[in-house]
């Protein structure tokens, strides 16, 4: 059984896919490696990650590492689970470059969009410390929503209306009106 990643881990883990990769590329971490990296928590079950282009000899170094290192890496990113935001690269917050990779947050809008979705208790609290910490405001949410919103209708597991209520009935987020 693999362990649960600590910001040592995680930061090894970036040196390492940075350094070993054959090419250059980015990597996009989102949900419970974001919040590590950004100190809302001190350890995650998995690290989930996009790669926008995806660095060459990258998943034969991902092999090795999640044993080496003994964590969970997944291929998972809002958009996986929402429509993508127009300028989700541009609004991703770049972290650091090892070799020839860069690593970002991906878009911290559309990941506490994707949060406030599936609504776990651990992803609102995340939320909520997104918020807090200004990493993101409640306008911001509300305008990405709005662009997210007509693009809904390609993910037929996601009542638009369900979830805007959703994002409504959240303390912290109402809309300007």
């Amino acid at each position: 059984m693999r362990r649960r990643v600590d910001l040592s881990r995680l930061k090894e883990l970036m040196q390492r896919l940075g350094r070993e990769a054959k090419g250059p590329g980015s990597i996009y971490f989102t949900g419970g490696a974001t919040m590590l990296l950004l100190g809302i928590r001190d350890q995650t079950i998995d690290v989930d990650l996009k790669m926008d282009p995806e660095p060459p000899g990258v998943f034969e170094v991902i092999a090795r590492l999640k044993d080496e290192l003994e964590l969970n890496i997944e291929l998972a990113s809002p958009d996986d689970f929402l429509p993508a935001l127009p300028r989700w690269r541009e609004q991703s917050l770049p972290i650091n470059t090892f070799g020839q990779v860069s690593f970002y947050h991906y878009d911290l809008r559309a990941q506490a969009l994707a949060k406030l979705e599936r609504g776990h208790d651990q992803d609102l609290k995340d939320v909520k410390a997104l918020l807090e910490r200004q990493a993101v405001s409640a306008a911001d949410l509300w305008t990405a929503f709005e662009e997210m919103k007509p693009l809904l209708i390609r993910y037929p597991a996601i009542e638009a209306d369900e979830f805007e209520k959703k994002i409504r009935r959240f303390p912290s987020i109402m809309p300007d009106q």
